[in-house]
């Protein structure tokens, strides 16, 4: 059975893109207003979404429940499974008492919280975006912040912030890397276009970063910090984005922004230090453990070395070659067609769930957390039992996680997403700023700027043909607009909620994403306007305009 998608059911694609933004807007609706627990309200927003993919899109329902349940599956393989490892990872280093060593050697650099939040929520936070992604750096950041002392809400809220600038070129550049075959569009022309988009907001996103954290006035006094850990970021991520391409920048920007900091704090500090009003550590935090200092720093050396490791092309070329079956999910694969202006011509969508365990970050941080656990001198018994007691503490998240993937694999499939995309692709001349809302659209529905790109890489490529507009510039900004989303994403607001949980004034779902919403929407707009610019004013931005 093949179906093939419609975009306009209804007859217009703006009342049919009301009626597609129903899932959307019963998700928010029931975790910011009603204040729904996250696997319950995902659970009704799933529903809606089938009911509206199969009454009104046509689709079947054999298909549609296909794609649920493939969107289930990739929920927990591999983002559950990455979620669930690197929790393990922070959690071996509270049991042991390196934390709390950790935690002194930070403070040591800066006991002012605004510059710590800089150093973990930003700079450390886009090396972690680098090397891993898939909520990695939210989760590992948030789990610090809470243990240096920061109150729940405020270590969710600039965990996510902090997780915007790094984005396009997270995980060792695959969101640009899908893009380009997809599109047709050379590689490193999208790698430098976005590294001429970027770099702005990298500066730009520390000092919001401070400001949403203690205020305009509280960031002003910490002006240089703000303005080194973005400046060397920024610039780094440009140099390397341009003369190199899309694999390290984050990495080499992340380490050289946390070096850039640390450096600053020998001649500079603030003129008032501002330190943690109350200290949330975790509990049954053991004391500070003994022997060498570098030892604190054992469980997150491992953690960068695996999966730097494992997201080199050659290991995991390998690593699939040794272990990745292909699995073809019934009834879906080769089912779904998209059609034009989506896709040039009719194309079939492929439906493969590749259970590559062996090379999924999430092994590589398990590998991590054993080559911890045998440093520090972990008992196996010991160890296990940490590991049966994590995955306790994340079962629901684990649920939400697998149901969020499931609601946005059944808009994608059934072409929903796209009727929204649409139309503000037919905003004509002022498509250069709607064109990064709709990459933020993508993520804010998928949560990966890889699946964004997927999505909506060949209809940003297409439209800006049709306009007259360089496709390199559009494709871009489906990417750079993108990294907007991140914050608000039904995945990265959960994995927030899970590395901030388990204290007294931990925050739901629902708070943390109403606390983020319109940062992320700001910022969206602001890229908007400045794509905009580059297309119109600044043209020989764009490589190879003439």
């Amino acid at each position: 059975m093949t179906w093939s998608q419609t975009y306009a059911p209804l007859g217009g694609l703006g009342v049919s893109a009301l009626v597609a933004a129903l899932p959307v807007v019963v998700l928010l609706g029931l975790l910011a207003f009603w204040h729904v627990r996250a696997h319950l309200a995902a659970l009704i927003a799933l529903g809606v979404a089938l009911a509206t993919a199969i009454a009104v899109y046509g689709m079947p329902a054999q298909l549609a429940l296909a794609a649920a349940a493939f969107g289930a599956a990739f929920g927990l393989l591999p983002i559950g499974w990455l979620i669930l490892n690197a929790i393990f990872i922070y959690q071996l280093s509270v049991d042991t008492g390196q934390f709390t060593v950790l935690q002194r050697q930070v403070a040591g650099v800066s006991g002012d919280r605004r510059i710590q939040a800089l150093l973990i929520a930003f700079s450390f936070g886009a090396f972690i975006e680098g090397a891993a992604g898939f909520g990695a750096p939210v989760a590992i950041s948030g789990a610090l912040m809470i243990g240096l002392g920061f109150r729940p809400l405020e270590a969710a809220k600039l965990a996510l912030i902090g997780n915007t600038a790094p984005v396009a070129f997270g995980s060792l550049g695959t969101p640009l890397v899908t893009l380009a075959p997809l599109t047709g569009l050379d590689l490193l022309d999208l790698s430098a276009m976005v590294g001429r988009q970027l770099p702005f907001f990298s500066l730009l996103v520390p000092f919001w970063l401070v400001a949403a954290q203690v205020g305009w006035r509280g960031m002003v006094a910490v002006w240089p910090a703000c303005l080194v850990a973005g400046a060397s970021f920024g610039l780094v991520q440009y140099l390397v984005s341009n003369f190199h391409g899309p694999w390290l920048v984050d990495i080499i920007a992340g380490a050289a922004s946390l070096f850039a900091v640390v450096v600053l704090m020998r001649f500079w500090r603030p003129a008032e230090e501002q330190a943690h009003p109350v200290v949330h550590a975790p509990e049954a935090t053991p004391a500070a453990a003994g022997g060498p200092a570098w030892k604190a720093w054992v469980p997150w050396l491992f953690l960068s070395a695996f999966v730097f490791l494992w997201g080199l092309p050659p290991v995991k070329a390998a690593l699939n070659d040794w272990f990745s079956p292909q699995l073809p999910v019934p009834a879906l694969h080769l089912a779904v067609e998209k059609v034009p202006p989506v896709a040039p011509h009719p194309e079939k969508e492929k439906a493969i769930f590749n259970l590559n365990l062996l090379s999924t970050t999430g092994t590589a941080l398990l590998l991590a957390g054993i080559a911890t656990a045998v440093a520090l001198r972990v008992r196996p018994g010991q160890a296990l039992r940490l590991y049966g007691r994590t995955l306790l503490r994340v079962r629901i998240s684990l649920l939400t996680i697998a149901l969020m993937m499931a609601l946005g694999f059944t808009t994608r499939y059934s072409g929903t997403d796209t009727t929204m995309g649409l139309v503000m692709a037919g905003t004509g001349w002022l498509f250069p700023f709607f064109s990064p809302i709709i990459g933020w659209l993508g993520v804010a529905l998928t949560g990966s700027d890889t699946s964004s790109n997927v999505l909506f890489g060949n209809l940003q490529k297409v439209t800006a043909e049709q306009l007259g507009l360089n496709p390199v510039l559009t494709c871009a900004a489906n990417s750079s607009g993108g990294v907007m989303g991140k914050m608000i994403d039904a995945q990265s607001i959960v994995v927030a909620s899970v590395a901030t949980g388990g204290h007294p004034d931990s925050p739901s779902a629902g708070t943390i994403l109403r606390t983020v919403f319109w940062h992320s929407v700001a910022l969206a707009v602001l890229m908007g306007l400045f794509v905009m610019l580059q297309a119109y004013v600044l043209p020989g931005m764009i490589p190879g305009h003439r």
